[in-house]
Parts: C-alpha cells; structure tokens; sequence
C-alpha cells in the first residue's frame, strides 16, 4: 500500500498533468479528446483524494493530542509533559465513568474530580430516580473540545467560518460594521480633514442549548477495555450535534435559533426560466460580482454547496469550452471553481425549483460561537438495563451569525421557480 507521502506526489503530478492541459489547449480548440484526458484525470484525482482523506484522519488524531497539550500547558503555565498528563487523567476520569457512572472512579480519581469541580464544575453524585441518571459530568474544556472537534466532521459551515470557543454562555453583543462605501478625500495645505466615522452595530451572539438525543451503548463494549469507549460515545453523540448544528448555521431562522448562512445571505442572481435543477457559466459570473470586490480579495471567499450541486458543476465550461473545475497543485490546495475554494455543506439545498442552492462570499464574517461547557448524562434505567446497554446524551450551546452589517458579503444563487 502507497504511503500517504507517495499518494500525495501522485495526486500532485496528476494535478499538474491536468492544468498543463487546460493551460496549453488553445482557445477555442477544447475538443473530445481533450475532454477524455480530463476527466480520467479528474477520476484519478478524486481516488487519491479519498485514499489520502482516510489516511490524513487517523494522522490528524495525533496531531489534535499535540495542540491540546500545548493550548492546556500555556492557559495554565505548566510544562508539556504535565498538561499532557493531566490530559490523560481526565480522559481517563471519563472514560471510567462512562463504563461504570461515579462508583467506578478510584479514589485519586475522584479526588481530582473534586478540585476541578472547586474550580468550575465536575462529577455530579446527585441522583437521578426520576430519569434514571447518575448524574451529569460536565466535561473538561480540552475534554470538551475533542467532542466538538468531532461535531466539526459533519458539516461545513465550521470549516470556513470564523469559530470562537468561550467558557461562558453570556451573550455577546457583536460589533459590526461595512466600511467598503467609506474612502479618503483630496485636502488642500493647511485645509481642515473632514470626519467620517464607520457606522457600528452589534448582533447578539448567545447560546443555544443543544440535545444530543439519547444514544444506547451496549455492556460489551462497556466492558471491553480494548475500546476507545470516550471516542466511540464521542463519536455518536458528535455526529447527531454536527447535523443539527450545522442545520442551523446553514438555514437557520434566527428566531429561536441561530441565523444561518443562507437566510443571512442576499440574493445574486435568479437562474432564468427553466433552470430549476442547472446553473449556467454566466450565473456564476454573475453571482461572483454580486459580492463586493472588498470582500472577494478575502482568503475564505469561495463557493458553498450540495454535493449534488458539486456534480453539475464539474460538467460546466467556460465560454472557451475548458471546465470550470480545476484540482489544486498540491493537497493542501484547495480544488477550485473559477479559481475560488467551494465547501460542500449537505444542508444547503439540492437544485430544484425556487431553491436557494450556491452561496458564495466572503464566509468568514460568519461567527459560531461553541460554549466549552459540555455537559452528559449516563443513563441505566430499565429501559436500557432491560436491553443490556447504558444510555448517554450530551448537551452543548452554541450559536452563529453573520457579523458584517450589510449584505454585500454573501450572495446566493436561486433556481428559476419554474
């Protein structure tokens, strides 16, 4: 099996294979064989892709341990080595009450959950007839923010937004402001300068609290030692708070929930009667000037869409007949469309009728806002006893808004309705 470097080379050297055929066709001569290259070499890219996408997530583990260590060894002004034991104390507080609840902390254990808990919060022994806990644990932030890392793998939105990580859960009033309109002026010597201050607001940032819905675990993998029991409850209960969260930051009505991207967006461009379920090169061009030139020179400025979309957009061509989808030169480049990045967020629409189903902009005037205080619950009534599994569920707050005061950022795309 090729290692994760030699894909890469590959992937790199069929990446320029493909730009150099795009870049030596001349205008005009883009014809079946051409085509035929292209998209062989598009079939390979996509493979290596996948192969190096698997490949990178299990390095990414340990590169995610190494900054945990480092952000816990800074904020309290310890050595590396002892954040990073202390990091592993805490997994392992959790992980012993996740297979047997609070009886099956050692004594060290839960005396080191007593002094967090005089900090901030901890193991809860209060019980719970009534709904059959054993009480809450509220996780430790850099415990927490391996939950939300994993929240972070089923969306899109987190992945170009701008992400802040608060203890708190206090709203924030978020100053706002557009001063793409504003410009300097012409003076004369010993001439007066005129004032003109940027209009500011604010949008409130709070925090939403967020169920996990309960998930069943069953005793055998409890009590098998061998398992990563932390990763695999992590896991589910990440993937159903990255769904859900990831909703709303997308489509979100900001009433009662967070505003989303596209409810916050403004309208670019209509498709024309007929395309219901297409795009055309020229709506894209026209979408892409719809946002102001300010925020197109923005590093997060890009695409976002369904991967359905994806698909008839990697068929579009320009006006010279060359495909509008170009890799990136190397894995850690973007591939593109127009020369932008494009992020796929499966809660944005499919195109149909009346669908608001490509947005582009600048996405990093987007805040989410995740509060680090994670809270679950382990559960062992006789609805789980009776099947042989314990139940958990976690709750974690979080919100999102545009924070730019106009709607000059971010423009969507809407299908012709019919």
């Amino acid at each position: 099996m090729a290692s994760i470097q030699q894909m890469r080379e590959q992937r790199e050297a069929k990446a320029k294979e493909l730009r150099k055929l795009n870049d030596d066709t001349p205008e005009g001569a883009w014809g079946e064989a051409e085509q035929k290259a292209y998209d062989a070499a598009v079939a390979e890219i996509d493979r290596l892709d996948g192969a190096i996408e698997r490949q990178q997530k299990i390095d990414n583990l340990t590169v995610r341990q190494n900054q945990r260590i480092e952000r816990k060894a800074f904020a309290d002004g310890i050595s590396e080595g002892q954040a990073a034991a202390e990091l592993e104390q805490e997994r392992a507080i959790t992980a012993a009450w996740m297979r047997g609840g609070v009886s099956a902390l050692t004594d060290e254990q839960r005396e080191a959950s007593r002094a967090r808990a005089a900090q901030r919060a901890g193991v809860y022994g209060t019980m719970s007839t009534g709904t059959g806990s054993e009480g809450g644990y509220t996780v430790p932030s850099e415990v927490a923010t391996e939950l939300l890392e994993e929240v972070k793998e089923y969306g899109g939105v987190r992945d170009v937004a701008t992400v802040m990580r608060t203890a708190g859960g206090h709203t924030i009033n978020w100053p706002t402001m557009d001063d793409t309109a504003e410009e300097g002026e012409l003076v004369g010597e010993n001439a007066q300068v005129s004032g003109s201050d940027p209009t500011f607001g604010t949008v409130g940032i709070g925090a939403y609290k967020y169920s996990s819905k309960s998930v069943a675990v069953p005793f055998e993998l409890l009590q098998d030692s061998s398992i990563d029991i932390v990763g695999y409850v992590y896991s589910l209960l990440g993937g159903r708070l990255g769904r859900i969260t990831n909703k709303h930051f997308t489509v979100g009505t900001g009433s009662n929930q967070p505003k989303g991207l596209v409810t916050a967006s403004s309208l670019g461009v209509t498709g024309a009667a007929g395309q219901t379920a297409s795009v055309t090169f020229n709506d894209l061009i026209a979408l892409e000037h719809s946002v102001d030139p300010a925020y197109r020179k923005n590093q997060k400025c890009g695409w976002q869409f369904n991967d359905d979309t994806l698909k008839v957009l990697k068929m579009l061509k320009d006006a010279d007949g060359r495909p509008l989808w170009m890799p990136g030169l190397t894995v850690a480049d973007p591939n593109t469309i127009m020369r932008y990045p494009y992020t796929i967020n499966q809660s944005i629409e499919k195109m149909a009728a009346g669908a608001k189903s490509i947005l582009f902009g600048d996405f990093s005037k987007y805040l989410v806002r995740d509060v680090l205080d994670v809270q679950l619950f382990r559960m062992v009534d006789s609805k789980y006893t009776e099947k042989g599994q314990v139940g958990f569920l976690a709750f974690s707050r979080a919100d999102g808004n545009l924070i730019a005061a106009s709607n000059k950022c971010i423009k969507h795309y809407a299908n012709a309705a019919a």
